[in-house]
């Protein structure tokens, strides 16, 4: 408020000082006109901005105050000249009015109803003034966070929060020198950036913990859409569509976000330009020192530049990949086995019918981890018995798979192609050649009928014609009236069951080859199905008692124990079905491959499992093993610790060369073998 309005009494030396000061009569003089004492309102709001540009600058020195007269109390609040700075005229004028009367007793008029009220930020300074540091040191650490976040889960540890990022250092500088508008440009640009470099760690880290390897921006993003169809199948689709919401809604709030953050600091860098270009020459320091003595916190380096080596890695990564996919094409055309004959091929199996069958997850820590090797060994030392008495020999080995944790097509394609098909990209570029497959070898002689038993495959799956598969029965093709277990469309008992009713146990003028698919073993592994007796199990609909018993798989999920233990029970309940099927069903032309396509994640088989998985050859005549002696595997369904292993896309040569002469050479008749 103004000072002239004051109604303040005066003091006695002050009064006795005013009467002295009045005519003869004691009456004071008339006052001058009103319009020519009283300065126009504009004028007048004009001369205060001129005189008052700014709040510091319009407080004068209380010395000068005291001596020229003038109410100090009025003239040092920097809030009346910053109000008169801001007023609008019309807002002025009246208070300019009040001015000129000093001797008058009435209070002052109440502020026109157009002035706006007080902000929250003038009514609650303090807090306004906490909330603003508050947002400032958010804003400072979701940026060093995005910088230092690491893309390795073991590497998810405090001290990696702690070093001094140097893009950050770089960052800032570069800020500082640019104009107003670019620098916000820079900096939302800066933020996006950070924040979408944040996003591929975190893929990066979920995909470590899956399949045991990084995101790859190239041909890892149909992936994703895997992912959220096991995530219907494993929590139902109510969850997985609250969870596939809350993700979008965290990449667009990590987005935004980081772009605001860069902004409000790049904005009080510009404020505070000298403060902060100290700062960044301290920070630019102590990182140059941090980097030259190889100083480390638990192990992390102090000057870290974790971010642009991650960027490095990507481009690189991006090359590599299409360099690679290159390569591979012409690798994939490359086949000694393609231009064979097919009355050349798998001679040493006429009249057998084969079966391949890949268990779901079925890896070395299946049978060697303490915890789920015990019950898992039992059933496969049991299982050599049961099949030994029916007349069955084995040998098993060891083959370390192209995937881990997931990816079970590649896997597939690895074993039956003889090609190392680690990535999506590998798989498209084979499957789309006519790279000679196993079943495909079968199927080019033209001795047996080749079908697929698919219960994982819920839609059309084109790659049927190149793995040479005469027919292939989907989970749609089956027959299954009964429930889910998670992942898993139909228990594996019931698989093998609907493969004897549709195609083993009927009457054919070839023997059959076969590839069937086990995913009992999937993850989540609960609920887990109950092995039943073959005339039991139907249409399915018997196990819909049996699923709704079953544990859920959140539960089991809270403890690492608790879900490795049920891994080993699906394990346990594949290996069951599938000897017991052998034991019921096979006969002396009945020739068995099973193995499993990889080891289960990373929760069950450890952080630095191996990709092994166990293999083993089961047939009736001991013809059949006799030619895979040289191989040395194990006697038994059990590998056991110290047998051989061999590179998974290995096998496909050398089985075709056991069963059959090796490419170029001339075909001995089978009789003569």
């Amino acid at each position: 408020m103004s000072h002239t309005t004051s109604s303040r009494p005066l003091p006695q030396e002050e009064r006795n000082t005013a009467t002295e000061d009045l005519p003869p009569d004691g009456r004071p003089e008339p006052a001058p006109d009103a319009a020519e004492a009283t300065p126009d309102a504009g004028e007048a709001t004009a001369h205060a901005t001129e005189a008052t540009p700014d709040a510091e600058e319009a407080t004068p020195d209380q010395d000068t105050v005291a001596s020229e007269g003038t109410d100090p109390e009025a003239a040092t609040a920097p809030e009346a000249a910053t109000e008169t700075e801001a007023a609008p005229e019309s807002e002025a004028a009246p208070e300019s009015e009040a001015a000129t009367d000093t001797n008058s007793a009435t209070p002052t008029a109440p502020a026109s109803a157009s002035t706006p009220a007080p902000g929250w930020r003038d009514r609650h300074p303090i807090a306004a003034r906490a909330l603003a540091w508050t947002t400032t040191a958010l804003a400072g650490a979701l940026v060093l966070v995005t910088l230092l976040l690491p893309n390795d889960p073991a590497r998810l540890t405090p001290a990696e929060f702690v070093r001094i990022p140097v893009e950050g250092i770089a960052g800032a500088a570069l800020l500082l020198v640019l104009p107003q508008t670019v620098r916000r440009v820079a900096a939302v640009l800066a933020g996006v950036g950070l924040a979408l470099l944040a996003i591929l760690d975190v893929l990066d880290i979920g995909f470590i913990g899956a399949l045991g390897r990084g995101f790859n921006v190239v041909f890892d993003w149909p992936l994703l859409g895997d992912g959220a169809s096991f995530l219907q199948d494993s929590i139902g689709p109510a969850g997985a569509l609250g969870v596939e919401i809350a993700a979008v809604v965290l990449v667009l709030a990590l987005l935004v976000l980081t772009a605001l953050a860069v902004v409000r600091l790049s904005n009080l860098m510009a404020r505070h330009r000298a403060t902060a270009a100290g700062t960044t020459l301290v920070l630019g320091t102590a990182w140059v020192l941090s980097a030259a003595l190889g100083l480390q916190i638990a192990g992390a380096p102090v000057a870290s530049r974790s971010t642009s080596d991650l960027v490095q890695a990507r481009m690189d990564g991006v090359s590599a990949t299409l360099k690679d996919e290159r390569e591979f094409a012409r690798e994939a055309a490359t086949d000694p086995y393609h231009g064979t004959p097919g009355s050349q091929l798998l001679t040493g199996l006429r009249g057998k019918d084969v079966i391949f069958t890949f268990i779901e997850s079925y890896g070395r820590s299946a049978v060697q981890d303490p915890l789920m090797a015990p019950g898992v060994d039992a059933v496969l030392a049991k299982g050599t018995k049961r099949l030994r008495a029916a007349g069955y020999s084995a040998r098993s080995g060891w083959l370390t798979s192209a995937t881990y944790g997931g990816g079970s097509w590649l896997g597939h394609s690895t074993f039956m192609s003889g090609l190392w098909i680690d990535n999506q990209q590998r798989y498209r570029t084979v499957t789309a050649g006519d790279h000679l497959t196993l079943t495909k070898a079968f199927q080019r002689t033209g001795a047996w009928r080749t079908v697929g038993i698919m219960p994982g495959v819920t839609k059309g799956w084109p790659e049927a014609t190149w793995y040479g598969l005469d027919h292939v029965y989907d989970s749609r093709e089956l027959g299954y009236k009964g429930p889910k277990f998670s992942w898993s469309t139909m228990p594996d008992q019931y698989s093998l069951s609907a493969f004897q009713r549709l195609e083993h146990g009927r009457p054919h003028d070839k023997p059959l080859m076969s590839e069937i698919i086990l995913t009992s073993s999937h993850n989540p592994w609960a609920p887990l199905p109950k092995t039943l007796p073959w005339n039991k199990v139907g249409d399915g609909s018997v196990y819909n008692s049996i699923e709704k018993a079953g544990k859920n798989p959140v539960d089991v999920w809270q403890q690492t124990d608790r879900v490795r233990t049920e891994y080993g029970k699906s394990i346990q309940y594949s290996l069951n079905s599938l000897i017991s099927y052998v034991e019921k069903y096979g006969n002396k032309n009945t020739v068995l491959v099973f193995l499993g396509d990889h080891q289960p994640v990373a929760k069950v088989s450890g952080d630095h499992a191996s990709r092994d998985v166990p293999v083993a050859l089961v047939a009736h005549d001991p013809d059949v093993l006799k030619r895979i002696s040289g191989w040395h595997w194990t006697p038994g369904l059990n590998p056991g610790h110290q047998g051989p292993v061999w590179r998974m896309d290995t096998f496909r040569d050398r089985f075709l060369k056991a069963y059959g002469p090796h490419p170029g050479s001339t075909a001995a008749p089978a009789a003569a073998r």
